[in-house]
């Protein structure tokens, strides 16, 4: 019986030979550490080129053992839900692969379980740090990366064990509400207090965002309405059900409102098109958040830009020095 002998696997000493050059050059290239070794970017090209034509692959796992660092770097994102988050993973891969990092980054959808199973299993592929972008639980992320002898930073929402990168959601909710009451002022001729939804009360940026939103109508001596801060969820339909039982209690909403993100403003913004309690005088929003499409609504609606760039320096800085002393650091959003 004729047996088929296994076709002999190509190793690096063979792409070397067939590369011209060496196998610790070809080694450089195919674990992505060829800048270091100055090798021309001719040289890395015709390199993994061959490696393709030869159905080359490099083992991961060996070669992580082989190796002191991995420069590999993890990010958890709760959703790609909005140009937010968007730009966040986009900005994180730029940034991390202009310092020959390898960006790997998953989404957990607002999941407690899914956060640490994604821990886990990018720990097991030696990530060097760990950045939890919007983590329900930020300082369990860190438990684990500690345990396991990784670093660990948080992004957009804060933790207590390891260093937080966030936008300054007081301030900058502050000075939205402060400039939301003003023009419902122009428009209207009435300085009333506005209407807050979207969010969760229970974590740290919606609630400094609701203080910031309290203190710009206490700067403007306007009255606060309580039972008018409807902090129930993101979600859009969360949103439009809470404008349908505000409306179906008093018989209106007040036409000046404060939307916690462009997820829940989707919502505001379908429910306002169903009612037609907004027939012929628009809503004066101002929405902490950003996306230039809004501006094709029509409607006047002010929003503040997250600084994801800003943001992100601050994180890489951090990683590059390897540690920081602060454990907040509040990053400026950008108006206008």
């Amino acid at each position: 019986m004729n047996q088929q002998r296994p076709q002999k696997k190509t190793t690096i000493y063979d792409l070397a030979e067939l590369a011209g050059t060496s196998a610790s050059a070809v080694s450089a290239v195919l674990t992505g550490n060829w800048k270091k070794r100055r090798i021309s970017s001719q040289l890395a090209e015709k390199i993994t080129r061959i490696a393709e034509e030869q159905g080359y692959a490099v083992n991961m796992q060996a070669s992580l053992l082989r190796r002191e660092k991995s420069r590999i770097i993890g990010m958890i994102v709760p959703k790609y839900d909005n140009r937010y988050f968007g730009e966040i993973v986009e900005t994180f891969e730029i940034m991390a692969r202009e310092r020959d990092l390898f960006p790997i980054i998953t989404c957990t959808l607002r999941d407690p379980d899914l956060e640490v199973e994604a821990a886990r299993t990018m720990l097991s592929y030696q990530v060097e740090w760990l950045i939890s972008t919007g983590a329900t639980d930020p300082d369990r992320i860190t438990d684990i990366c500690h345990a396991a002898g990784a670093r660990s930073l948080n992004l957009d929402l804060p933790g207590t064990r390891a260093p937080s990168i966030i936008s300054d959601n007081f301030a900058g909710a502050r000075e939205l509400t402060k400039r939301t009451l003003l023009n419902h002022q122009r428009k209207t001729g009435e300085l009333a207090p506005l209407l807050f939804i979207g969010g969760r009360g229970s974590d740290h940026n919606t609630a400094e965002r609701i203080r910031g939103f309290r203190m710009a109508h206490q700067d403007l001596g306007v009255p606060i309405e309580e039972h008018h801060i409807l902090a129930n969820g993101y979600a859009p339909e969360k949103a439009a059900q809470a404008l349908s039982a505000l409306s179906a209690s008093e018989g209106s909403v007040p036409r000046g409102m404060f939307v916690n993100s462009t997820i829940s403003l989707e919502g505001v913004m379908r429910w306002i098109k169903s009612s037609p309690l907004f027939d012929g005088a628009p809503p004066i929003i101002g929405c902490f958040d950003w996306d230039p499409f809004v501006a094709l609504l029509g409607q006047d609606i002010e929003m503040v830009r997250q600084d994801v760039s800003g943001m992100l320096k601050a994180t890489f800085d951090i990683l590059e020095k390897g540690g920081s002393d602060k454990k907040l650091i509040e990053i400026a959003p950008i108006f206008g």
